[in-house]
């Protein structure tokens, strides 16, 4: 695993596609119990290394109802994002995750980690990628529909301040999914 992640995090495929520079970052370890597949770091994971350690990282934690130790303790969780490097801004926000990435490494780190129970699939980026054909038409729909892809996948809104106008429009996800979201996670860790 250590020499895989290496390999990872000093890929340079799509350099030149990256504004900031290739910083490739992923976290796993083959006891990891849940994954998190998100769209890709942001400019201040770029920054430090370190993967949602800001506002983003702060809301899903509350989310999931785990603290700090628990969230960055590789055994519990992976942090496996479509594309490993900052893509980039666009006119409404970040640009998509580069195309390369999943495809040449995902695979790899999965072959890796046997013990995985949970797959969380943050945004609309994630859930497509590994959903493919049964996701629904919208991020919205497929998170209301959460259920029909237990036990192996968890699909959730991405927690950016960012997507506060979504929440405010969704009030059922916060009062009727995180809840079951919790038991999930927790069930998990303690076993």
């Amino acid at each position: 695993m250590e020499d895989l992640l290496l390999n990872i995090r000093n890929c340079t495929l799509c350099k030149a596609h990256l504004p900031l520079g290739p910083r490739p970052i992923v976290f796993a370890n083959p006891d990891s119990k849940i994954v998190i597949v998100s769209q890709a770091p942001g400019t201040k994971a770029h920054a430090s290394g370190i993967p949602w350690d800001e506002a983003s990282g702060k809301q899903l934690r509350r989310w999931l109802d785990v603290r700090d130790e628990e969230f960055f303790d590789e055994k519990n969780f992976a942090i496996l994002p479509i594309g490993f490097c900052y893509p980039g801004r666009g006119k409404g926000g970040d640009l998509p995750p580069r195309p390369e990435c999943a495809p040449k490494w995902h695979e790899k780190v999965w072959n890796l980690m046997p013990n995985v129970e949970l797959i969380l699939l943050i945004g609309a980026y994630a859930q497509r990628y590994y959903l493919k054909k049964d996701a629904k038409k919208t991020l919205t729909q497929t998170v209301a529909n959460y259920d029909e892809y237990l036990p192996k996948y968890f699909p959730i809104p991405h927690p950016s301040p960012r997507n506060q106008f979504w929440l405010t429009r969704n009030p059922w996800y916060e009062a009727e999914v995180v809840p079951q979201l919790r038991r999930v996670i927790k069930t998990i860790l303690r076993s």
